[in-house]
């Protein structure tokens, strides 16, 4: 089994890279990955988006928000939060996630952690969940990888995927909460994230020797990690427009009387719009409807499409801003 050695902490290049590795990396070995992101929710495969994430912190700390290739439930990632990546011929892999996980079970145990396997895909410390794990297939070769929770701030993981609940219906996959905790309080002795990481690394590879066990990317490789980042994971298309239908209902009263969205939305955009409210209106909304169909189901999008609208005529004494707070405050 050999490494390769990243740096990178922007979750769009590494889940390209995880990506490249899996599908047109053939060194003739086995790799595993270690990798961290900064503030960054990542989406399962099969998910919806909008229905994972509050919209609202995202947006107002920054939050990187990605679709990963492999399935299962949203996770938060921070600095605080080690990622393991294992790419292996599939063999007789498919769906042994206690494979996966008992190496780094074995490896936390080493180090006091009283580390276990649990349910399908989990790995926890007293009942509490410390590692999510997920796979993808390609061809003959698999990609599993997990989570682990070493010092992340759990209070964060709370605002981020705290959703509202909406009226909202969706066949996408939704995720479940689980209690969780961070290793370090557990280990015998205080070290460092950079400590943590080369002793799970020297463990996974069965030397101290890493150097020896190093795939170094060549500027093709690189060059082929970017354009696959680009196409792939820089894109709305991919983090939101790949999002299962869904409907959605949102409402909210104002001092000019309360206005009420019903949208269906359709790979990321808004395919019909109906608009109810006892406001006071001056104006047929069905041409503002027609106007808000076709756009992205984002706040940007949404402020951009009526921005020059007479507003006032069609929603008397309700602002942009309510509408906006309306659809995606809420």
């Amino acid at each position: 089994m050999k490494t390769i050695l990243n740096d990178s902490k922007n979750p769009r290049f590494n889940l390209a890279l995880e990506e490249y590795a899996l599908k047109y990396l053939e060194a003739g070995d086995d790799f595993v990955l270690l990798w961290q992101n900064e503030n960054s929710v990542i989406i399962g495969r099969n998910q919806n988006t909008i229905e994972e994430i509050n919209s609202s912190y995202v947006k107002e700390h920054d939050v990187n928000v990605v679709r990963r290739i492999t399935g299962g439930g949203a996770v938060y990632h921070d600095l605080g939060n080690l990622n393991f990546s294992f790419i292996t011929k599939m063999r007789d892999n498919l769906n042994d996630y206690k494979k996966f996980t008992a190496p780094v079970i074995e490896a936390l145990n080493a180090l006091g952690v009283p580390a276990s396997f649990q349910g399908r895909n989990d790995i926890v410390v007293e009942g509490k969940k410390i590692s999510g794990n997920a796979q993808s297939f390609y061809k003959d070769r698999m990609l599993h990888h997990g989570t682990i929770l070493f010092d992340s701030d759990l209070s964060i993981v709370g605002d981020v995927l705290d959703v509202k609940e909406d009226k909202i219906a969706s066949k996408g996959i939704k995720s479940k909460r689980s209690r969780v905790t961070n290793v370090k309080p557990y280990l015998d002795k205080d070290i460092s994230m950079e400590t943590f990481k080369k002793t799970l690394l020297t463990h996974l590879l069965g030397t101290d020797e890493i150097a020896g066990k190093v795939y170094e990317l060549t500027q093709d490789d690189l060059g082929r990690i970017y354009e696959l980042m680009e196409k792939r994971y820089n894109r709305w298309e991919w983090n939101y427009g790949e999002s299962p239908d869904f409907s959605i209902e949102k409402a909210a009263r104002y001092e000019g009387g309360k206005v009420e969205f019903h949208f269906n939305v359709k790979e990321g955009r808004i395919s019909d719009v109906r608009i109810f409210g006892d406001f006071l209106s001056t104006r047929d909304l069905t041409t503002l409807e027609e106007k808000i169909k076709g756009i992205r189901y984002n706040e940007d999008a949404f402020r951009e499409t009526l921005k020059d609208e007479p507003l006032e005529e069609y929603f008397f004494n309700i602002s942009l801003d309510d509408l906006l707070d309306c659809v995606f405050h809420t």
